[in-house]
């Protein structure tokens, strides 16, 4: 069921000549990355071990194993990490979750109404962030907030959404438009 591959981090270029890379981590503490073994590629066909050897300029230094010269450390170049889902711990509290276990949920209003489906979870700086794949079409990104995602049942599958009045209701909208569109 969770075994959806997470992205953890990407080698962007090799570092010196005898095969090192430079890794940009996703993990919490950058050095973890080197914890998950195996990590595969995009398409789960190659597995890579690091081993962490140094910090450059906001990125780990690492070793992958059977990489021996800067060629071959090249021709990793732009590789994209990924741990399977199914390898990391369950979380401790019913209230924690690994925000990728919520992409692809079914989205409803507290009245039971279809929102849409969960498309992705985003941190823009000022705050989580949940964007929806609306049922009726289009995208919505909406704050991550209790107050918006009251509720979370990932055995059955889905969320409850409350989202914001952020126009106020359509009606008041368009008298407020016919005012203004009289007075002028």
């Amino acid at each position: 069921m969770l075994n959806h591959k997470l992205c953890v981090g990407v080698i962007t270029v090799p570092h010196g000549v005898r095969g090192q890379v430079r890794v940009k981590s996703f993990t919490v503490e950058p050095r973890d990355i080197t914890r998950y073994a195996p990590l595969v590629d995009a398409d789960g066909e190659r597995e890579y071990r690091l081993e962490f050897v140094g910090h450059t300029k906001g990125v780990l230094l690492a070793r992958v194993d059977g990489v021996c010269d800067r060629n071959a450390a090249e021709t990793l170049r732009g590789t994209e990490l990924f741990i399977y889902r199914d390898t990391l711990p369950e979380p401790e509290d019913e209230d924690e979750f690994y925000n990728a276990d919520l992409v692809g949920l079914a989205a409803v209003r507290p009245d039971g109404s279809a929102y849409g489906t969960v498309k992705a979870l985003h941190n823009f700086g000022a705050g989580d962030m949940i964007e929806f794949k609306l049922a009726g079409g289009g995208d919505v990104i909406l704050p991550f907030t209790r107050a918006v995602v009251p509720e979370i049942d990932l055995e059955k599958g889905r969320l409850v959404v409350d989202p914001p009045d952020m126009f106020g209701d359509s009606e008041s909208a368009v008298s407020v438009r016919g005012e203004d569109e009289g007075a002028a």
